[in-house]
């Protein structure tokens, strides 16, 4: 493993660690599907300047198709998890959803990839480490089986953005396109939903109007998120799939460490000792 590959992949951990915490926060006061289609909205305005000003359109292919496809996965993905959190309880949601570290793992194997010793040990204890810093409720209220069936759903979608964004490009002029067309995909599939959302009588503002104060927050969420698939794209091109995406799923331990820093929440030990073991395999990962 080249150590951009772990660089780029730490990175994508870093902003989508980030992305998910202001998304969070954002969801709390705005409907999710009006946090999500306004956050992309300004991400692909964005990269459409970026395309317009470096002739990205030259490099459009057949691959452009991979990014159409995560742009139609991610916003089913996205909005499932949401309603997994809704029904609760959020220690087995959060966990649950980290498992999309399967699919590219799984795709990664089948293409032929073989990590060492040290490595497989790296991503053993790096993902227990990402589901304990979840903080897995271990006892207590029973978990609704639709909430299940719907985590299970998002992290399949989430592991398949995975697998579709690293194929989408093979240059940087590529790289945004793809995550152009990807941002207009999720533009378009996510208002559709909320249109139809709307119609059936749900509200797709907060009662107050359109929330002009957190327009920062909301163009820090989609940029983030979509820097995230670009360095995510970068690391698995120049690196093992399998290492590129456990170290990119450790955006969970940010969005813990964030909420820990912001929002002074108090990390349980379980969660502590997820983050330790993140860290370790990350080490691991590293060095092998």
């Amino acid at each position: 493993m080249t150590a951009q590959t772990a660089l780029f992949a730490l990175a994508t951990s870093l902003l989508w660690g980030l992305a998910d915490f202001g998304g969070g926060l954002l969801t709390r006061r705005t409907p999710a599907l009006t946090v999500v289609v306004v956050s992309q909205s300004i991400a692909a305005a964005v990269l459409g300047a970026i395309v317009v000003a470096t002739g990205g359109w030259s490099a459009a292919g057949p691959q452009l198709w991979f990014a159409f496809a995560a742009g139609l996965v991610g916003p089913v993905a996205l909005l499932s998890f949401y309603k997994a959190l809704a029904l609760g309880p959020m220690g087995v949601v959060s966990p649950l959803g980290s498992l999309a570290v399967a699919v590219p793992i799984a795709v990664g194997l089948f293409l032929g990839e073989r990590p060492g010793l040290t490595q497989v040990a790296g991503i053993a204890v790096a993902v227990v480490g990402v589901v304990l810093t979840g903080g897995p409720q271990l006892r207590g209220a029973p978990v609704q089986r639709q909430a299940v069936l719907l985590t299970l759903i998002a992290a399949l979608g989430f592991g398949t953005v995975f697998v579709l964004i690293a194929e989408a490009s093979s240059s940087v002029t590529g790289l945004f396109l793809a995550l152009f067309v990807q941002r207009l995909t999720n533009v378009a599939t996510g208002g559709t939903a909320l249109l139809v959302s709307v119609r059936r009588g749900a509200a797709a503002l907060p009662e107050g109007g359109f929330p002009w104060h957190s327009l920062p927050a909301l163009a820090f969420v989609g940029l983030a998120d979509v820097a995230a698939n670009g360095t995510y794209s970068v690391a698995a091109q120049h690196g093992p799939v399998t290492v590129a995406a456990v170290l990119a799923s450790l955006y969970p331990v940010v969005t813990a460490l964030a909420a820990r820093g912001f929002l002074s929440e108090r990390l349980r030990g379980i969660q502590a000792a997820g983050a330790g073991l993140a860290l370790v395999g990350t080490v691991l990962l590293a060095t092998g």
